[in-house]
């Protein structure tokens, strides 16, 4: 079985320094890079690494950036249908990273804000041979419902990852049609209205989601691991040592092993163990899709820990 995502791509620029800039600083970096990313392609890259068949819908601008993105996207393994949209440029993300590897970034979505009815559909006819869809909030909610609703109807569960933060609660038709929902601190707290600043507040928040009608609700937390709440189970995953050099893409790496993990069928915790192990190697390397790391990495992380 594959596993469909419908998404964003973008090219990624960016740059390192001793501290994130603050309101009206100039602030002189270390160095800097361009490479290809978007939180959909970035997904689609780590399960495709992890051995998983991938396959990708989205959109590009007609420039060398949409070229190049997608070129990357397919050297990564992913089976790429990527729709080249000559009315819109390809999305770009400006991305500041400090010496401790936390980040800032703006996001500029052209093309992906484009993604409408006619690539779902395209999408769609790929669901006969899907075990699971992925989906993220870089591209338009209202493509994203209707994905997950074409999902729904053929039985297939959908993870979302709600990034960025919504601006406001996710409909309830397309809470209704999701198996797995898996906000970040700053998105969580978007989403249930207070902050997300120890374990247990993350355990109200995955409650609270699951409350919702969300059969697994997952609290990404960085460098303190996840938490996470189904109907059988709840409890902290623990996260794995490393020297963080670069954040970027961490979540993105997470949620494609942790979809990868369930199209094979592992039971949740194990699952989320994979997300968390793919994050952990993720955040030792700059750049978002380069950084994702390969099945034999992560299965060497979980068998150190074990």
């Amino acid at each position: 079985m594959n596993l469909v995502v419908l998404g964003n791509l973008n090219m990624d620029l960016t740059t390192y320094a001793a501290r994130l800039p603050r309101p009206g600083e100039t602030l002189h970096g270390k160095s800097y890079g361009l490479a290809p990313g978007g939180k959909g392609a970035n997904q689609a890259a780590a399960a495709a690494r992890l051995g998983v068949p991938t396959q990708f819908f989205g959109r590009v601008g007609e420039d060398p950036f949409g070229s190049q993105v997608v070129e990357a996207l397919r050297s990564y393994g992913v089976q790429a249908f990527v729709q080249v949209d000559p009315q819109q440029n390809t999305g770009l993300a400006v991305i500041s990273v400090d010496e401790t590897g936390q980040n800032a970034i703006t996001a500029v979505l052209g093309a992906n804000l484009a993604v409408d009815a006619t690539d779902v559909e395209r999408a769609a006819q790929a669901l006969p041979q899907a075990g699971l869809v992925l989906l993220q909030l870089e591209i338009p909610l209202l493509a994203n419902q209707a994905m997950a609703a074409r999902a729904a109807e053929r039985g297939l569960p959908v993870v979302l990852d709600p990034a960025p933060a919504p601006e406001r609660s996710l409909p309830d038709d397309l809470l209704r049609d999701l198996y797995a929902l898996t906000p970040n601190e700053v998105e969580a707290a978007s989403l249930v209205g207070f902050p997300i600043d120890d374990l247990d507040a993350a355990a109200r928040a995955a409650r609270q989601l699951r409350g919702w009608g969300v059969p697994l609700a997952v609290i990404k937390l960085g460098a303190r691991g996840a938490y996470f709440a189904d109907e059988r189970d709840e409890g902290h995953i623990p996260p794995f040592p490393v020297r963080a050099v670069d954040s970027v893409a961490a979540g993105d790496a997470f949620n494609g092993a942790l979809a990868a993990a369930l199209l094979e069928g592992r039971p949740t915790r194990e699952a989320l163990r994979w997300g968390a192990a793919a994050g952990a190697i993720s955040v030792t390397r700059q750049g978002a899709m380069p950084s994702m790391p390969t099945r034999a990495e992560v299965e060497a992380l979980l068998g150190r820990e074990a």
